[in-house]
């Protein structure tokens, strides 16, 4: 399958948006799905076809993500990108994820980071990028503030992991304030 993308010194970012979801699930095994993606396991890949079958999109918001390859191997590692991205009010929020424990701690997501906010911010034409980060979560946080994010308060219990309810940190960058 051919990918629009955007390409960083070290990766590719292949741009996924739900219908491009739609067909690979449609057309493609797990078991070729799964490396296309990323993915380091079936449970992951059922994870998200759940996801892309219960529809990624609604009246009024969609997503628009990237599969993260490194160039040297070709290997999918993760994804990033935005979701409850709401075309109208010029906000999107940004998530993302490496699969594996041994693709971690390489630079690979600042990397990414930097490149999916310029194509944010100056081909989505956003004017706010928000992320919710759990208290604990020291490497997203510190991307997150490493690319001059705004923290704006907590949201108490907002997520639950295990049936645990949490709390999420709430960040922004604005178009202002960003810089390239």
């Amino acid at each position: 399958m051919q990918f629009d993308y955007i390409e960083t010194d070290r990766l590719i970012l292949k741009i996924v948006d739900s219908k491009i979801l739609k067909h690979i699930y449609a057309t493609y095994s797990a078991e070729e799905v799964i490396p296309m993606l990323g993915f380091s396991n079936h449970e992951e890949y059922l994870v998200d076809k759940a996801k892309s079958d219960g529809g990624f999109d609604t009246y009024d918001r969609t997503i628009l993500g990237f599969v993260m390859v490194i160039k040297e191997n070709n290997k999918a590692i993760g994804r990033c990108g935005f979701h409850n991205w709401y075309q109208r009010h010029l906000r999107a929020e940004v998530g993302y994820a490496i699969f594996r424990e041994e693709d971690r701690q390489h630079g690979y997501m600042s990397e990414a980071m930097e490149a999916i906010l310029d194509y944010g911010f100056n081909t989505m034409k956003l004017n706010r990028v928000e992320a919710y980060i759990g208290c604990d979560n020291i490497p997203s946080l510190r991307i997150i503030k490493k690319n001059g994010f705004t923290e704006e308060g907590c949201l108490r219990q907002h997520y639950s992991v295990d049936g645990v309810p949490d709390d999420s940190l709430v960040f922004s960058l604005l178009k202002e304030e960003y810089t390239k």
